[in-house]
């Protein structure tokens, strides 16, 4: 990729790195955060292209597929402020060596799982660890980089990784599944996460904060949002006047509320209010929840779609999402450019409109539509206009914070992404198979059982209502696009000079 002028801005706080780091190898701890932030992210999509070939070998049930994805998630994103503020308290390098450490072993086990449900457990264990490494990854920018350029760099190479890592994750996931087993989209996590514990002797560690960790809050928070997405997925497979549907809401809200009662009291609280009172943050973190609920659905579904109704191998799949890499790296940039000159709002809510139309465009696949004439400038589109939201959307969550809270707050935009993506991949998969469902009953499974006995008959019939439900999904996602830029253009009110004042242009190739 040509070199692409970026513009970053580090968190707002003291200078601690300056003179101390001037000679250290920046160059390795450069790389040992960028590769533990791809890491990280990449594992929340590389999953999805193995998804038929796991079910396939470990004999998942449709309506377990989807934990496979979202058991990362929820992990991932229901502890992600817990990591942050035990960075905070215990040092920020030592919990990312944990997190780092715990990442590598889950990938060992989720590897060699024999069955589903330590498949299921070990993804939990990834997000456990990916939860404790990837808020202390941006916290260590501000203490290793000296500010300027050198910080400005690392600040945008690690923006890019956020970008594209989905993306790769597809496309490595695909080449992996493919030429060797679906188990390697876990093993090719261990050396990578060996080589960043190698190399995290050339981080900078900053200074511990007073305070001590919010269990009740990582508790209520985290056993909250996994009752409301359990419910939801059940709700759609038995029914909303199901019993266990109608606990686990009930469940949901009483957690939920109480953890909110906690974060309200709680002297050092898991997730602090006051970082809410920016109307800008605020609406950066609301914004990245529905850009991630449409955004980790879409590839859930293209995938099910193009490898299940198109026939595509997972190596095809993976490459089929080059478009989405080049549109979200180009858009990038752009946007990256465009923040020296724009409020955020009129670059994030232009962006998420396009992104919207993308998805409309998905919502008109057929079970026979053509990959050049309707799948690739969709995926390039909707692309596009993601790319365009994500810059603003991370400069905006991380800009003005104290040094305190660098952690914590760099936490709640992985959060608001990953819990975004949790919830929306269990609404829109319930609306999906609802939808195939009232064509076909039992759709999905009718589908698994013409491709298993060449029933062409049947695979048609079946494709025809499955294809049916992926675009109703498409449908919700383009809606949740929509909401997103209508929360981009009411809360996010800050003007450009906040997000770029001190601000340094840097290049990434």
């Amino acid at each position: 990729m040509s070199a692409e002028s970026v513009t970053a801005v580090a968190p707002a706080g003291p200078d601690t790195s300056g003179s101390s780091s001037g000679g250290r190898h920046l160059g390795l701890a450069l790389f040992v955060i960028a590769a533990a932030q791809l890491m990280v992210v990449l594992d929340a999509t590389i999953t999805n292209i193995a998804l038929p070939a796991i079910q396939t070998d470990l004999g998942v049930s449709d309506a377990n597929l989807a934990w496979i994805v979202n058991s990362y998630a929820l992990a991932f994103g229901g502890l992600l402020l817990l990591g942050g503020k035990a960075g905070d308290l215990f040092g920020r390098r030592k919990m990312f060596q944990v997190g780092t450490a715990v990442f590598t072993l889950a990938s060992l086990l989720g590897g060699l799982a024999p069955n589903e449900s330590l498949l299921i457990g070990a993804r939990v264990l990834q997000g456990v660890g990916a939860a404790l490494a990837a808020p202390s990854a941006l916290a260590l920018i501000t203490t290793t980089f000296p500010a300027g350029k050198s910080r400005n760099t690392a600040m945008g190479v690690y923006a890019a990784m956020g970008g594209v890592g989905a993306t790769v994750g597809l496309l490595l996931g695909g080449t992996l599944t493919d030429l060797l087993d679906w188990r390697w989209v876990f093993f090719v996590n261990i050396p990578i996460g060996l080589a960043v514990l190698a190399g995290t002797r050339t981080l900078v560690e900053a200074e511990r904060h007073p305070g001590r960790l919010d269990v009740p809050g990582a508790i209520t928070g985290t056993g909250g949002l996994i009752a409301l997405v359990y419910g939801i997925t059940r709700g759609g497979e038995h029914g909303w006047t199901d019993g266990v549907t109608l606990v686990s809401f009930a469940a949901a809200a009483v957690l939920l509320t109480a953890f909110l009662y906690l974060q309200a009291r709680t002297v050092d609280p898991m997730m602090p209010l006051r970082l809410f009172k920016d109307r800008t943050r605020s609406g950066s973190y609301a914004t990245m929840l529905f850009i991630g609920a449409g955004m980790f659905a879409t590839f859930y579904f293209l995938t099910l779609y193009m490898q299940l109704i198109l026939g595509y191998s997972p190596v095809r799949t993976g490459f089929a999402y080059l478009p989405f890499s080049f549109g979200m790296a180009m858009a990038a940039g752009i946007s990256s450019k465009l923040v020296t000159h724009l409020a955020p709002r009129l670059i994030a809510g232009p962006g998420l409109l396009v992104a919207a139309v993308g998805m409309l465009w998905f919502a008109t696949l057929e079970p026979d539509s053509s990959y050049t004439g309707h799948l690739m400038p969709a995926m390039f589109v909707t692309a596009l206009g993601l790319g365009m939201s994500f810059v603003p959307m991370t400069l905006g969550a991380v800009s003005g914070v104290s040094h305190q809270d660098t952690g914590v707050a760099s936490a709640l935009l992985n959060t608001a992404q990953q819990i975004g993506g949790a919830l929306g991949l269990a609404i829109l998969s319930t609306i999906s198979t609802s939808a195939a469902d009232d064509k076909l009953p039992r759709a999905a499974g009718s589908l698994y059982r013409g491709l298993a006995t060449n029933d062409f008959a049947l695979v048609a019939k079946a494709g025809d209502a499955v294809t049916h439900g992926y675009t109703m999904a498409f449908v919700a996602a383009a809606a949740m696009f929509v909401a997103g830029l209508l929360v981009t253009g009411v809360a996010i009110n800050a003007g450009r000079q906040q997000h770029t004042e001190g601000a340094a242009p840097v290049h990434m190739g």
